[in-house]
């Protein structure tokens, strides 16, 4: 192993750094010189004028610092090019022209993907979970899911004490495009009330009488906790005709949102003021928690004794709260299976 290359890609999620920093002391411990790849696949590509700017040599000294800190040192970026043949191939290139014999991803699944490519060619490639959703059906968690539930559930937390001293209803939408786990788990941490998520569909009028059944025994104060992406399993509501017919200012053909959803529970639950958060960026720019930060250093160096053994196509996952590998390819083709009968208890109550 000449060289071993390192790359954080897709969506930043706290604990990338972390990674990083452990990728570093392990290749410094083995020997094995390290080359840091900017924003993701593209920095293969050499998109930029100066190579420093997508390649850069990583040593103790450049590193050792950024382990807490939020976001990713080298930078992160979706590659749409990278799904062609002949840009996989310069980026072959550019890793052997740079002597680098090992890569290690850090990622969600369309960083996997293009993993699994570069190995297809001939590249020993290392996945570490890295994405907020815990959406890799492989791995009970992944880099920042932790930090970002932790960071909704103190929000929520204050949110409710603010709602209980005014006797007001409370829509928290929190991220989760397709996986409802952050939302899941955060309403759950919190004791909140209702919690809608992308994988269970749903109607408007339905959580309406939920938060409404709440309202009638005297919780006055109860939170509905919304994935972001829980709008594309909510059944068809005409949203302009039902707010304009309230008496509600609204443009024709205006999506959801939990600005909207807020003011649709207000009108539906006989003036209940309900009030709408969005928790946001927040989630991905945070210090990664203890637990993240762990991960991270076990899933470093696990990656880098891998390479060094002549071991890559693989993904590094938790089980049964112990760091393990598997080969990317069957990893990408587990389903992930959410927590319906949790999903059920919390709605219920």
């Amino acid at each position: 192993m000449r060289k071993i290359g390192v790359l954080t890609s897709g969506g930043d999620s706290p604990g990338m750094n972390a990674a990083v920093v452990s990728v570093a002391r392990s290749a410094a411990l083995y020997g094995i010189p390290l080359i840091g790849i900017k924003r993701g696949y593209n920095g293969l590509l050499r998109k930029s004028a100066n190579i420093l700017d997508d390649l850069q040599e990583l040593n103790l000294e450049t590193v050792l610092d950024i382990a807490d800190q939020p976001g990713t040192y080298l930078r992160t970026a979706r590659c749409d090019e990278f799904r062609q043949a002949k840009y996989r191939e310069f980026a072959m290139q550019t890793l052997k022209d740079m002597e680098i014999d090992g890569l290690v991803v850090i990622g969600g699944d369309g960083s996997f993907n293009g993993a699994l490519e570069l190995c297809r060619m001939g590249m020993p490639c290392i996945g570490i979970p890295g994405t907020i959703d815990n959406d890799l059906a492989y791995s009970e968690m992944s880099l920042g899911f932790d930090t970002a539930v932790n960071v909704c559930v103190d929000a929520i937390r204050k949110i409710r004490a603010t709602s209980r001293s005014h006797d007001r209803p409370a829509v928290v939408e929190v991220m989760g495009r397709h996986c409802g786990d952050i939302a899941l788990t955060a309403a759950v941490s919190t004791g909140s009330e209702i919690c809608v998520v992308p994988e269970v569909p749903w109607t408007v009028e339905g959580i309406a009488m939920q938060l409404q059944r709440h309202l009638n025994k005297g919780n006055y104060r109860a939170t509905i906790v919304l994935a972001e992406g829980c709008y594309a399993a909510m059944a068809p509501f005409n949203l302009y005709k039902f707010l304009t017919s309230h008496g509600k200012a609204c443009y024709p053909e205006e999506p959801m949102s939990a600005v909207r959803f807020a003011s649709v529970m207000k009108r539906m639950c006989g003036g209940a003021e309900a009030r709408a958060n969005v928790i946001g960026y927040v989630q991905r720019g945070a210090e990664p928690t203890a637990r993240d930060s762990s991960f991270a250093f076990e899933a470093g160096n696990l990656a880098v004794r891998l390479l060094r053994d002549g071991i890559g196509n693989q993904v590094i996952g938790m089980h049964n709260g112990r760091v393990f590998y598997m080969p990317i390819e069957t990893a990408l083709k587990r389903k992930k299976q959410f927590n319906l009968p949790m999903f059920e208890l919390v709605n219920s109550l």
